[in-house]
């Protein structure tokens, strides 16, 4: 297993998912001069889930991948230095160090194909090695883990299902799995409609663990960071009005924890790959859709043609506050039962998640023992094990090299076949609900 996950990523880290998070937030929108007292709503349950493998090696609910830009973003929150500097027992020198080689890192950065997870990982071990101990860089990687986990007000969520498997939801909740390239939103335990999305590079991969919605804002604006890539039609630190064809963010974003978000501004052809920098991508149609059905299950008095209203003025930012607020699970599942079948996709962030005793474990929640299948059903799932733990690049993790790639990159395409799905009888009738209502565009 990997000492930890602090990765340097060699990307070109654009701040559309990053800087967004630090607009000033709007007041509520007014909604209705005395709006009607809302029906409760089910308190957040437990969900229905498959215990995790014990070999699993995908991080725990206290850790997260956390990068070299990331860090540096980090940097120009006025709070960061304050909160960690006593927390981790660093001196002003360690601070100093870190900061240069999270700029150094930042301003390095290009756009090139065929990057790996496993080679920045070790990058990062180097670099952040030399500067901080093995306790403090585990303490680094767990405090901005729940940092990313604060919602808009500072609040960090209970952790719900976050060491479970294939949970099928019973309250009200967002479920994302970012292998399948798939977001569920559900109502009551109910699935309303499924979501084919786009999800973050392997260099700046979506986080995991339970974050909470708990507003949307239509028409929202983005400022460019101050770093050494923001040229040509961008300049730092002035803004990108809302309603700009130029604002990556489309008409609507949902702030869900830094550094990730929901938002549209996507083209339809990169769904189910790639396209953001540890964000949920859609396109505008299906983000307008989303948040009007987020509306709804939070019991948010906002009205399809209010929303049209706000949406028809867009260089006017309005952010409407959530009733109720909303959980979003971001699962890395590459081993799903799914309505009678067994999906295994693509481990594109080589977590190391598709091996047979994950099978197993799956399989054994769902009451079909692995040895009791038939040879031919059990080399389905071994060949389908081998293709499917490639990284995005088509390659075996044990296939790059021990020196990281020293040339920033980032990977924007998957090489091969990104998900096999193998029919099994005996699991006919179980399993994670199937797709519903799929928006694809």
């Amino acid at each position: 297993m990997r000492a930890f996950h602090l990765v340097v990523t060699t990307v070109l880290f654009t701040a559309a998912c990053q800087t967004a998070q630090h607009e000033p937030p709007r007041p509520p929108a007014r909604l209705a001069p005395e709006p009607a007292p809302p029906r409760p709503v089910a308190p957040v349950a437990p969900v229905t889930a498959l215990p995790a493998p014990v070999d699993s090696d995908a991080p725990t609910p206290a850790t997260a991948l956390i990068t070299l830009p990331i860090l540096d973003a980090m940097f120009a929150d006025p709070t960061f230095v304050g909160e960690i500097k006593p927390r981790l027992g660093l001196s002003d020198a360690q601070i100093e160090q870190m900061r240069v080689v999270a700029r150094t890192a930042t301003a390095g950065l290009q756009e090139r194909g065929g990057g790996s997870t496993l080679a920045a990982a070790r990058d990062a071990d180097q670099q952040l090695a030399a500067i901080l101990s093995a306790a403090q860089r585990d303490g680094l990687n767990r405090f901005i883990a729940e940092h990313w986990s604060r919602d808009e007000d500072g609040v960090v969520p209970p952790a719900l299902a976050l060491d479970e498997l294939n949970g099928i939801p019973t309250d009200t909740r967002v479920v994302v799995n970012a292998p399948a390239y798939r977001m569920d939103i559900f109502r009551d335990g109910e699935l309303l409609r499924t979501y084919r999305i786009g999800i973050g590079y392997p260099e700046f991969p979506l986080p995991t663990g339970v974050r909470t919605a708990t507003s949307i804002i239509y028409n929202p604006s983005w400022t460019p960071p101050d770093e050494p890539w923001v040229k040509g039609k961008f300049t730092a630190g002035k803004r990108v009005a809302a309603g700009s064809e130029l604002n990556p963010l489309g008409p609507i974003k949902i702030p869900i924890g830094m550094p990730s978000l929901i938002h549209g501004g996507k083209a339809a052809s990169s769904l189910g790959g790639f396209d953001s920098h540890g964000c949920v991508g859609m396109t505008d149609r299906q983000v307008r859709e989303f948040a009007g059905t987020l509306a709804e299950v939070s019991n948010t008095l906002i009205s399809p043609e209010e929303a049209a209203r706000y949406l028809a003025n867009p260089r006017e930012t309005r952010r409407v506050k959530l009733a109720t607020a909303v959980p979003v699970e971001l699962r890395y599942e590459t081993i799903v039962v799914e309505d009678g079948k067994l999906f295994i996709y693509r481990d594109v962030y080589e977590r190391e998640t598709n091996t047979e005793a994950h099978v197993r474990a799956v399989l054994q929640a769902n009451g079909v023992a692995f040895d009791r299948l038939s040879e031919h059903e059990r080399l389905q799932i071994s060949r389908a094990l081998r293709r499917m733990g490639l990284d995005a690049a088509g390659k075996a993790p044990a296939a790059h090299p021990d020196d990281p790639d020293p040339s920033g990159s980032v990977t924007r395409t998957i090489k091969g076949a990104r998900e096999m799905v193998i029919n099994l009888a005996a699991l006919k009738g179980r399993g994670y609900p199937a797709p519903l209502r799929l928006s694809k565009k």
